[in-house]
């Protein structure tokens, strides 16, 4: 999670398919060029996802998403990681709420081609507790990204993903999809200070690297948004970071070196009223408080 994207590019040059988390860039520069052969060849292009609606962040990945009760005159909002904020990681137990932001974001089309740039007007949330989210409220409604770019927004599943759903991690900052399985749910995913609760583990061949953090993870039968990508075992270490561990309901610890894992998005639509507007109080809405 916090190895720099430089060193994450270094590891997949080196090991080639090798492991390395789903970390976030700290660096601020442009995506490298292509990947090395053997990496390139466990990404898989599922024909049914496309790039449309995905974003590149400075450091990171993300999505353009909408719930099911959006309307096209509602501010649309950006999904991330909590740990991709240009304001830094929340410490355990923080929660962002409603903050000011002008950060910007780069909107692709289906081919991934850069096609303009979107701007926020706020943080709308973001904790890296019990999850891993950011979701920044943009300047621009559904409808004037559609008019303008001819993008519509990712839906975001409000139903609990299924082990065994062929999924699609797309990267917006390095325009790369890599497609597998959801292996099943880990009831705490520990990583140094945070943890999370009943996260995605992805079957192996999702080798995502540093700068795939905050990829929406797409249900290839749906097209919807199931889950946020965040993070990985990159070197076999116990529950520290860039070290996930899973922890069970008995407190039994497993370490999956070269498993990674993404947060469940399904529960975010609760927590957002009208007008595409967050409210922590509304009933069904169980992401942490302030």
């Amino acid at each position: 999670m916090k190895k720099p994207l430089v060193g994450a590019l270094f590891a997949v040059l080196l090991l080639g398919a090798g492991i390395a988390p789903a970390t976030a860039a700290t660096s601020h520069g442009a995506a490298p060029a292509a990947p090395a052969a053997a990496e390139a060849g466990k990404q898989i292009r599922a024909k049914a996802v496309t790039f449309a609606g995905t974003v590149a962040l400075s450091n990171c990945s993300g999505s353009v998403v909408r719930t099911p009760s959006s309307q096209p005159g509602d501010p649309a909002l950006v999904l991330s990681n909590g740990h991709c904020l240009e304001t830094g990681f929340p410490a355990p137990g923080a929660v962002v709420y409603n903050r000011s932001s002008s950060r910007s974001f780069t909107l692709l089309n289906a081919s991934g081609s850069g096609v303009g740039t979107v701007r926020a007007s706020k943080i709308a949330y973001g904790t890296m507790t019990d999850t891993d989210i950011s979701v920044y409220q943009l300047t621009s409604t559904y409808a004037q990204i559609e008019s303008r770019y001819g993008i519509k927004a990712l839906e975001l599943s409000t139903t609990h993903p299924v082990a065994g759903t062929a999924i699609t991690v797309a990267s917006g900052y390095w325009k790369r999809m890599y497609s597998c399985n959801v292996d099943g749910f880990v009831y705490r995913l520990k990583e140094g200070s945070w943890t999370w609760k009943d996260s995605v583990r992805y079957t192996s061949a999702c080798q995502t690297i540093g700068g795939t953090s905050g990829s929406p993870v797409i249900d290839n039968a749906t097209g919807k948004v199931v889950a946020v990508n965040n993070t990985g075992n990159e070197d076999g270490g116990r529950c520290t970071d860039n070290n996930p561990c899973e922890v069970d309901q008995n407190g039994q610890v497993t370490v999956r070196q070269g498993i990674n894992y993404a947060q469940e998005t399904y529960g975010i639509a609760a927590c957002i009223g009208t007008g595409n507007v967050f409210d922590l109080n509304r009933a069904g809405c169980a992401l942490p408080k302030p």
